[in-house]
């Protein structure tokens, strides 16, 4: 360390101790004419917290038969629900087994229209005997 910083250095600690913080007192205040004011301050933030604490229990009471609807009506629309699915399974128990689906009754149609065609032109053909120019 540079000799000039070390003189620096020790002055300062020997400065130090003389350097002390001040204490502040207390404020005290006059005892009869600021309680009475804080007093009065005191009965009416307790007046507020009084109202809001009522505001609120209100709200509570509110919210609370509301949801004691909501659980009624949440528990007649479950009821409702389980009554609708026993009707819908009676329905799907009592509905006829279907014979063909939709693909098969398509298919059944285009050979029913082959068969009335093939045997409406064996009709109309009759028992004359032709020469059948295209075999050769």
């Amino acid at each position: 360390m540079r000799h000039g910083m070390l003189s620096l250095l020790f002055a300062t600690l020997l400065i130090a101790p003389a350097l002390k913080a001040e204490e502040t007192a207390p404020t005290v205040t006059p005892a009869l004419a600021d309680d009475g004011q804080r007093l009065a301050a005191l009965e009416e933030r307790l007046a507020d917290s009084e109202r809001q604490r009522a505001e609120l229990h209100e709200q509570l009471q509110s919210q609370s038969s509301g949801e004691e609807r909501d659980g009624a009506l949440l528990t007649r629309l479950r009821q409702e629900n389980q009554r609708l699915k026993l009707q819908l399974n009676k329905a799907l128990a009592e509905q006829q087994p279907q014979w063909l689906d939709e693909q098969q009754q398509w298919f059944a149609a285009g050979g029913g229209v082959a068969l009335v065609g093939t045997l409406f032109g064996a009709l109309l053909r009759g028992r004359r005997k032709t020469r059948r120019e295209w075999l050769n």
